[in-house]
């Protein structure tokens, strides 16, 4: 069985998350690291939204500031994600790698495999929806807040018919990261809190959608489930679904150093995280 490279990383800001995963992109493009998939966590608890969306416009920054959160802009797609009490991953893998499907789509399908088999070991009765029909997409929709749990992917994971992970997907060197966001609880008026909408009501109408499209695990799941028991359950996952096998790793100092560079030069900035 083919091995990937596994990397569990200490809670670190929101510039190094996102700074390592685009490391590891440009290493593994390079040749230089293994395809690879990360657990990562957050400090502080940091709102991240997608590379296309508008922060000025979107986000309350005077409550970030407010709760002490974190920000940060992805340089994938999608909306707003509060990561607090979650894991987030990410899998990097080259294009031409002979798992990964030349479509977009069906790429995204492939690695989110890891997820449905994560979610299945921890007993939750998931399943992967294609969102191929305007009628699939209008299920799993929402009028359109900024909140990325609102809004459909190619194809959701969901438990008892709501949305239980978010991800988002960006290929550049001729590698995709797939990164996203598996909530174990969620607390929605904070997330609400942080987003602008041009009325109190509009906002109340926008978090009742959220709350009958999204679901967390341990609101689903019969026995709380901790951080530590994701992370085993969704390892096992991504080894099962994507047919590998996942071998505990470092980071490179040569990924370190990139990263390091990275936080400070981009992903620290005003310049790209409020660039539109």
């Amino acid at each position: 069985m083919e091995q990937w490279r596994f990397l569990l990383t200490e809670p670190m800001s929101p510039a190094m998350n996102m700074a390592i995963d685009e490391a590891i992109l440009i290493r593994h493009s390079e040749g230089k690291v293994p395809p690879t998939v990360r657990f990562y966590t957050w400090n502080p608890a940091t709102l991240s939204i997608g590379y296309f969306q508008k922060a000025e416009k979107e986000i309350d920054f005077a409550a970030l500031r407010e709760r002490g959160l974190g920000f940060v802009r992805r340089p994938t797609g999608g909306r707003a994600v509060l990561h607090d009490q979650e894991l987030t991953y990410s899998v990097i893998v080259s294009e031409q790698h002979p798992k990964m499907p030349s479509s977009v789509t069906e790429a995204y399908k492939v690695i989110s495999m890891g997820l449905l088999h994560g979610f299945q070991a921890l007993s939750l009765q998931a399943e992967m929806v294609s969102l191929a029909t305007e009628a699939e997409k209008e299920k799993y929709s929402s009028p359109g807040s900024s909140a990325c749990f609102d809004s459909p992917s190619w194809y959701e994971l969901v438990v008892e018919g709501k949305k239980v992970a978010g991800s988002a997907q960006t290929r550049q060197k001729g590698v995709i990261l797939q990164h996203g966001s598996i909530l174990l609880e969620m607390d929605v008026e904070l997330l609400f809190s942080l987003l602008k909408f041009p009325s109190e009501r509009v906002k109340q109408r926008m978090m009742d959608s959220f709350r009958q499209k999204a679901v967390t695990i341990n609101e689903v799941s019969p026995t709380p489930v901790s951080l530590s028991e994701a992370i085993a359950a969704f390892r096992q996952g991504f080894a099962s679904g994507l047919e590998i096998e996942l071998v505990p790793g470092q980071l490179s100092k040569e990924e370190q150093q990139l990263a390091a560079e990275l936080a400070e030069t981009r992903y620290g900035t005003d310049e790209w995280n409020l660039r539109r």
